[in-house]
């Protein structure tokens, strides 16, 4: 719950985050994360287990993004993306259309999201010598 608590105070400090009274007697019964905590998250997963493989030139623009169900403290989440288009814009890079959630271990969703990135384009292997 502290760490929902802090990233709150700092970038989204609605009573419903920071104050477990206040979110107690509210809506959700008890603290949540802020959308833009469990998009941080989800972020951090994806450079951690993807982005770094690939050459990341930049974020293009957020189609879509749907904060499904609350994120609750102690809760374990994983994400996952979904590589949905590649698009050739330029002979040094592609447009990388990706579709992803993060989930709880169980498999409910806390948020999808779909976003383009800039991705510098691989050089293709040289064509081997003719006989």
């Amino acid at each position: 719950m502290a760490e929902i608590i802090q990233f709150a105070e700092q970038w989204d400090p609605q009573l419903f985050h920071i104050d477990v009274e206040v979110a107690e007697a509210g809506y959700f019964g008890g603290i949540i994360g802020s959308g833009l905590h469990s998009l941080s998250i989800f972020q951090r997963l994806s450079v951690l287990n993807l982005y770094r493989e690939w050459e990341v030139i930049a974020g293009r623009r957020i189609h879509d993004i749907q904060f499904t169900t609350p994120l609750r403290p102690g809760v374990t989440v994983q994400g996952s993306v979904t590589v949905e288009a590649v698009v050739a814009t330029h002979p040094e890079r592609a447009l990388v259309t990706t579709r992803g959630e993060l989930h709880t271990a169980d498999g409910g969703s806390i948020l999808t999201i779909v976003a383009d990135s800039y991705v510098r384009r691989r050089q293709a292997a040289p064509a081997p010598l003719g006989r």
